[in-house]
């Protein structure tokens, strides 16, 4: 089986790679300059080269709070971008995995999301990547839409990896304790996708397997909870470590405004495509001990 991927850097695009192999997968990912978002022409023609049994869409903009004054640029890649990549899978009958986000969502809702859901994002960030999903799912019903939160990894920028950072050099860290949601491993979400694409490959005409679905690690955190399992775990190993001091939303503000509730029910996921997240406590333990091990 192989698989197409849009964007060659990201946390997702980067597990794929990783992980493909042994799962019997060839990833193709592709970027700048061999495909352009923003060029119908370069997306179809690119992916078309590629020949892929199924497409992924992970190219994404995430920077959540750049994107309130960079509103055309992140229109651009999360919603105009995955709307040609869907139309292509579409002119080359092949299905496509689209990742979306928490942030669909205003956090109002006291229990986890569900998908039929109302979505009311609060800001560009969630507006477009909203966006992005109804252009995929305008263009192909051949579609699954992973709607995921709270991503980290040993690649690239994120939480877990910026509070190893910062403790190397502070003795205790101000972390928000009003947010709550899925820290989700970028390594598990590629799993998963390779498990959905296999699917999907495998049984064409099965709309069931088709559709959005929250795709999350299992289990629920605070900010400042995730941070101090991480602290834990970097402490157990001989890492960096700070005491956390828990704080509010409006003692941190930014930008953009955040969900408080970004708890995702991975329950379809399971029962349509099989697919158990582990939880969130044991794949971050598994993170910070690759990057301790990396910097012994």
């Amino acid at each position: 089986m192989r698989l197409a991927v849009t964007g060659k850097t990201g946390q997702v695009v980067t597990a794929l790679l990783e992980r493909g192999e042994a799962m019997g997968a060839e990833i193709v990912a592709l970027g700048r300059p061999e495909i352009d978002l923003s060029l119908d022409r370069s997306v179809l023609d690119t992916l078309a080269a590629a020949s892929p049994d199924v497409i992924v869409s992970a190219a994404a903009y995430t920077a959540v709070d750049k994107a309130e004054t960079e509103a055309d640029r992140a229109e651009a890649v999360n919603a105009r971008g995955p709307g040609l990549v869907a139309e292509a899978a579409a002119a080359l009958n092949v299905p496509v995995i689209h990742l979306s986000t928490d942030y669909v969502f205003d956090g109002s809702k006291p229990s986890p999301y569900v998908e039929t859901d109302a979505t009311r994002p609060l800001g560009v960030y969630g507006r477009t990547k909203l966006a992005g999903e109804t252009a995929v799912a305008a263009a192909t019903p051949n579609h699954v839409i992973l709607r995921t939160a709270w991503v980290y990894s040993p690649f690239g920028q994120n939480f877990l990896k910026t509070m190893l950072r910062l403790a190397a050099d502070r003795p205790e860290l101000r972390v928000v304790d009003d947010q709550r949601g899925n820290p989700t491993s970028a390594l598990d979400i590629a799993d998963a996708v390779l498990v959905i694409a296999r699917n999907l490959f495998d049984r064409p005409d099965d709309a069931a397997l088709r559709g959005v679905f929250h795709l999350a690690g299992t289990g629920e955190a605070s900010w400042a909870d995730f941070a101090t399992e991480i602290f834990a775990a970097s402490a157990a190993l001989g890492g960096p470590s700070a005491g956390v001091s828990r704080i509010t939303t409006a003692d941190y503000a930014t930008p953009a405004r955040r969900p408080a509730n970004s708890r995702l029910s991975t329950a379809r996921l399971q029962q349509v495509h099989g697919v158990t997240m582990p939880h969130w406590t044991t794949s971050t333990r598994s993170v910070v001990e690759r990057l301790v091990a990396a910097t012994a």
